[in-house]
C-alpha cells in the first residue's frame, strides 16, 4: 500500500472491486468530479470521515488508508494528546522493530492493561 499515493491506491482498489466512479462518489457523498480529482492526486485526500467510508467500501484497513492520506485517526490523536511525552517515547522506541515485534509489544500492553 505504501508505494502508491492515496488517490492512485483508491482508484486502483475501486477498479479492482468493479465499483464505478459515480457509484463510489454517491457512497461517500461527494461529487464524481471531486472524487476523480482526488484519485488523480490533484486534490488532497478528503476528511477522516470520508477516508473511513472509503476504507469500508474498499475493504481495506482504515488506519493504513488514513496513514496513506497523511492523517492519524482522531481517537489516536486524542490518546497521544493526553500523554504526549510517554507516547512519543513509546513510539520512538518501536522504530526499527519488525511488525511481529510491534504486535508482541501491543499484546503485552493489552495484557498489562487488563490486570
Amino acid at each position: 500500500m505504501a508505494e502508491k499515493k492515496f488517490g492512485e491506491f483508491v482508484r486502483d482498489r475501486r477498479k479492482e472491486k468493479e465499483i464505478g466512479l459515480r457509484e463510489m462518489a454517491i457512497k461517500i457523498s461527494v461529487s464524481p468530479t471531486y472524487l476523480s480529482k482526488i484519485e488523480r492526486d490533484e486534490f488532497a485526500p478528503p476528511t477522516e470521515e470520508k477516508v473511513r467510508k472509503i476504507a469500508e467500501i474498499l475493504d481495506c484497513d482504515v488506519d493504513e488508508l488514513l496513514a496513506l492520506a497523511g492523517r492519524v485517526a482522531s481517537d489516536l490523536s486524542d490518546i497521544i494528546k493526553r500523554r504526549p511525552r510517554e507516547l512519543a517515547a513509546l513510539l520512538r522506541t518501536t522504530k526499527g522493530l519488525t511488525p511481529e515485534e510491534i504486535n508482541r509489544l501491543a499484546k503485552a500492553a493489552q495484557k498489562a492493561k487488563s490486570k
